[in-house]
């Protein structure tokens, strides 16, 4: 008989996390484990129904899903309860947060509830651990991945001047495409086009403020992912913070240089296959870019060889530390 993971969800994060989770539950971990997604307010009926092996919660920690972790941690039985945070870390809590005090309460009382809290990044397990907001012994790190046979298998494109560049993503405040556009602006005399992929609440305003710029183009939302990058010779990552940042891996499968943020989880993901730049800083975003315009095309591809390289095997990889995760809870 094979052991149960019941994911458990809000109806509000459903769309984004089932098809974060659909690699996963679809994955060669389905020989051993059967998975299931249920929405968190029907927790109880769930557990009841399914006697899950283990329970993951992959809703933000907050004041209003506590007592539905209170709940759970007193009627799970023998099942364990592991929290997956995909959403916090050191630079949203500095943009974002008025009272850490009051956050970092909320933050410990929700950890005190689960057997094992799952982090992305080793960035977010040293700033919680800084902190004191979870217990050592209860944090995993298996940094985010996902199946990138569809961007592994692109042919690498030959890189001819001037560069186009590539952003995408959801345009919110957290991933600085307005930081990026005011960066392009500093740079009229460098020669590139910057190709901005995606929709949101900010989308009136940074259409505003690439008015009247011509290197800059928006594509509007993507469906083919690796084709948007395959047209493409570098990918911009601005973001404000990033707990992981799956564009950034995306963007090395693909085998594209990047220039990042130095904020949380980028700053783990990128080693030699690209650029760090300070955060929410559109002059240092600036000469990066202008840098990398300026670099031979050989380099730049070797670069990104190298950043494809460096992820070839990072799904297997992931799908053997989730394994050896699950083992663990079984076992204690």
């Amino acid at each position: 008989m094979k052991l149960k993971i019941l994911n458990l969800l809000s109806d509000e994060q459903m769309e984004g996390i089932k098809s974060s989770l659909s690699d996963l539950i679809t994955s060669r971990l389905a020989e051993k484990y059967e998975f299931a997604i249920a929405p968190l307010k029907r927790a109880k009926a769930s557990l009841h129904n399914w006697q899950p092996d283990i329970i993951i919660i992959h809703d933000p920690c907050s004041w209003g899903i506590l007592p539905y972790l209170i709940t759970l941690k007193f009627i799970k039985g023998k099942a364990k309860l592991v929290i997956q945070d995909r959403h916090y870390s050191a630079n949203f809590e500095r943009i974002k947060i008025t009272s850490t005090f009051v956050f970092r309460l909320m933050l410990r009382l929700c950890h005190w509830c689960a057997d094992r809290l799952l982090l992305v990044s080793h960035a977010q397990g040293v700033w919680m651990k800084k902190h004191k907001l979870v217990r050592s012994h209860k944090v995993t790190v298996i940094r985010q991945c996902q199946n990138c046979d569809r961007f592994l298998s692109l042919e690498p494109k030959t890189i001819e001047k001037p560069l186009t560049l590539a952003a995408y993503g959801n345009f919110i405040e957290q991933k600085g495409f307005d930081i990026l556009l005011q960066a392009v602006g500093l740079i009229p005399y460098v020669q590139f086009q910057l190709k901005i992929a995606g929709s949101g609440s900010d989308e009136a305003a940074l259409h505003r403020l690439a008015e009247g710029n011509s290197k800059v183009q928006f594509v509007g939302q993507v469906e083919d992912i690796p084709a948007f990058l395959n047209d493409c010779d570098v990918v911009v990552i601005p973001s404000r913070w990033e707990p992981w940042g799956d564009i950034c891996l995306e963007a090395k499968a693909a085998s594209k240089s990047v220039i990042v943020s130095a904020v949380d989880g980028l700053v783990e993901q990128v080693q030699d296959f690209g650029y760090l730049v300070p955060p929410a800083d559109p002059q240092s975003l600036a000469k990066a870019i202008a840098r990398v315009c300026e670099m031979p095309p050989e380099d730049l591809k070797a670069q990104g060889m190298d950043a494809r390289e460096s992820v070839i095997n990072a799904w297997d990889d992931y799908l053997d530390e989730w394994e050896t995760l699950l083992c663990q809870l079984l076992k204690e």
